[in-house]
C-alpha cells in the first residue's frame, strides 16, 4: 500500500509541540509497522522558516496556498497562542476548505479549531479545544457544539483534540483507527504515554473562579465564600451578608458575575477540594466536611460532574510528592 499522506498546517507563532508531537506518533507507527505507513509533511503559510511560540524556528515542507496540494489523507491544523486574534488570509481559508473537502479526515489540535471555524468547517459538528479557549470558540462559532471536557472528539470526517499534549492522544487514536489496537499500543509503550488517558481535560483546568467581580457588596460576599467554603452559603445567608433581599441578591449576583450564587459556591468548594487532594492525604469524608459538602458521596458526585474524574483518580494523578 502507498503511504497515507499526513499534513500539519502551522501558522507563524504555532505551538511547536502541536506539530512535533503528532508527527512523532505517526513516525513511531512507521517504525512499529516496519514500513512507511505515513508520509509526513508540515505545511507553512509563508516562504522560509516560521518562528514558533517558543522562539524556535521550523522549516515547512510545503507552503499554502500557493505551493501546497489540496489532497491529503489527513490534514490537521496546529494551534497557536492567541490564534483567535489573527487575521487569516481569505485565500488560505479557501485552501483549507477545499483541502478538507478532499481529505479522508481533517481536524485540529488545541486552538487550531479556530482556523477550522473560520473556514466554515465546524458548523453542525461536535468539536473540542483547549479548556481555556473553549468558551471563546463556542461564542464565535455558535453553530458548532463545543465539548470543553473532551480530550479527543471524532465527528464524521472531523477529528479534534484538546490542548497541546492532547495532540499526541489524537494522533495515537488515528493510528489505532488505521492500524489497529496492537500497533497503537506498541506506539504508546515506546513513547511512554497512556494508550487511553483517564478522565477529561477539565481535571487539568486551573481556571477556578476569577477575581471578585461586581459591586463592592458582592465582592465582599465572594471573598467570604472563598475564605470560608465550609460555612452555610445559602442564598438567604449570602443576601443578608450583602444587605439585600434574597431575590434581588440572586438576580444581581448572576448579572454581575455571570454565575448563580449556588454555582459560584460549588466552584469555590470544588477548587478547595482540589487543593486538599493535591496536598493532603486526608480521608474524603474529612475533605467533604472541610469544604462544605454534606458527605463524601455528595462531594464525589459534584467532583465528577465538574472535573470529569473521581476524587480518588484525581488524587492519584495530581497529588504532590
Amino acid at each position: 500500500m502507498a503511504p497515507r499522506s499526513v499534513a500539519v498546517l502551522a501558522l507563524p507563532g504555532v505551538q511547536l509541540l502541536d506539530v512535533a508531537g503528532p508527527l512523532d506518533v505517526f513516525a513511531e507507527a512507521n517504525a512499529q509497522s516496519v514500513r512507511p505507513v505515513y508520509d509526513l509533511a508540515v505545511v507553512g503559510t509563508e516562504p522560509g522558516p516560521l518562528t514558533t511560540s517558543s522562539g524556535r524556528r521550523l522549516v515547512a515542507d510545503l507552503v499554502a496556498p500557493e505551493a501546497a496540494p489540496t489532497v491529503f489523507d489527513t490534514l490537521l491544523v496546529a494551534g497557536a497562542p492567541r490564534i483567535q486574534e489573527l487575521e487569516v488570509r481569505a485565500d488560505l481559508l479557501e485552501w483549507l476548505g477545499r483541502s478538507a473537502a478532499h481529505c479522508r479526515r481533517y481536524g485540529s489540535i488545541c486552538s487550531g479549531a479556530f482556523l477550522l471555524g473560520q473556514a466554515g468547517l465546524l458548523d453542525g459538528r461536535r468539536v473540542t479545544t483547549h479548556w481555556a479557549v473553549a468558551e471563546a470558540l463556542a461564542r464565535r462559532f455558535p453553530e458548532a457544539s463545543v465539548e470543553p471536557d473532551a480530550i479527543c472528539l471524532f465527528d464524521g470526517a472531523l477529528r479534534s483534540a484538546a490542548g497541546v499534549t492532547a495532540g499526541l492522544d489524537l494522533a495515537l487514536a488515528l493510528v489505532e483507527e488505521d492500524l489497529g489496537d496492537e500497533i497503537a499500543r506498541r506506539v504508546a509503550a515506546q513513547l511512554v504515554m497512556f494508550f487511553k488517558r483517564g478522565g477529561g481535560q477539565m481535571q487539568f483546568s486551573r481556571r477556578g473562579v476569577s477575581a471578585p467581580a461586581g459591586r463592592s457588596a458582592l465582592q465582599e460576599v465572594q471573598r467570604w465564600v472563598a475564605a470560608h467554603p465550609a460555612e452555610d452559603h445559602g442564598v438567604d445567608r449570602l443576601a443578608e451578608r450583602a444587605g439585600m433581599s434574597p431575590r434581588h441578591f440572586a438576580r444581581l449576583f448572576r448579572a454581575e458575575t455571570g454565575l448563580t450564587p449556588a454555582a459560584y459556591v460549588e466552584t469555590v468548594r470544588i477548587e478547595a477540594v482540589r487543593r486538599l487532594l493535591e496536598t493532603q492525604d486526608a480521608a474524603l469524608k474529612q475533605i467533604a466536611g472541610a469544604c462544605g459538602f454534606r458527605d463524601a458521596d455528595t462531594l464525589r458526585r459534584a467532583f465528577l460532574r465538574r472535573v470529569g474524574t473521581t476524587p480518588a483518580e484525581y488524587r492519584r494523578r495530581h497529588a504532590r510528592p
